[in-house]
């Protein structure tokens, strides 16, 4: 018990340290720089510090879809560097994730930093055309950044029914396995609540449900 306690206090302080630096690097880099602190052991709420604006999100947010996805993979989580992805508003982010561990090398939380390079894409396509060099633009992914953590889910669960271009009616068992799994990979059911919120948006009982997990997760 001593030990738990003294783990948690642990977490706390790295928290606490890590505010003042996420003012720090949103000040640095400028009125396009967002900084994001996440502590997972409460992914309802697990926004607890946020310097800048560029992904709207607010203390006491939930985590995103790249939040859930490192949470699904627990110890063996790394960092996502670099990365490039879109906001549902149509702002283009680069972004690096680094995840936070304590002393034991469990993973508690997140260091996120997201940059708004629109106006820098926009201002390259424009100087591409103009010499006569431009190329189609790459497929960028979309984020759900959502306060709401069911907004989150619920975005993870259509782009799901999207690839499998169907109802949960018209799906045969595998592909609905394959949905199970798709969803648990990437952290949905490590939220609180996440297993009747699905089940109610495929119109199933919650221990059907539980089932499709439990067959995914097995298989």
């Amino acid at each position: 018990m001593a030990a738990d306690e003294a783990l948690e206090a642990e977490r706390d302080a790295i928290v606490a340290a890590l505010g003042p630096v996420a003012d720090g690097l949103a000040a640095t880099f400028g009125p396009m720089c967002e900084v994001v602190l996440h502590d997972y052991r409460r992914p309802e709420t697990s926004v607890v510090a946020v310097a800048g604006a560029v992904t709207g999100r607010a203390v006491g947010g939930a985590m995103s879809e790249i939040g859930m996805r490192i949470v699904a993979r627990g110890e063996d989580a790394g960092d996502e560097l670099n990365y490039v992805t879109r906001t549902r508003g149509g702002k283009l982010v680069k972004a690096s994730t680094m995840v936070l561990r304590d002393s034991t090398g469990t993973v508690f939380g997140a260091l996120c930093v997201n940059l708004d390079v629109t106006a820098v894409n926009d201002a390259h396509a424009l100087l591409g055309a103009l010499a006569g060099i431009g190329a189609a633009p790459a497929e960028v992914p979309v984020t759900t950044f959502g306060n709401d953590i069911d907004s989150v889910v619920d975005a993870i669960l259509d782009a799901h029914q999207l690839r499998q271009n169907g109802s949960w009616a018209g799906l045969d068992r595998t592909q609905r396995l394959e949905l199970f799994r798709g969803l648990d990979e990437r952290g949905v059911f490590a939220v609180r609540r996440a297993i009747e919120q699905v089940a109610g948006r495929l119109g199933i009982s919650r221990a059907s449900a539980y089932s499709y997990l439990s067959q995914a997760r097995a298989e």
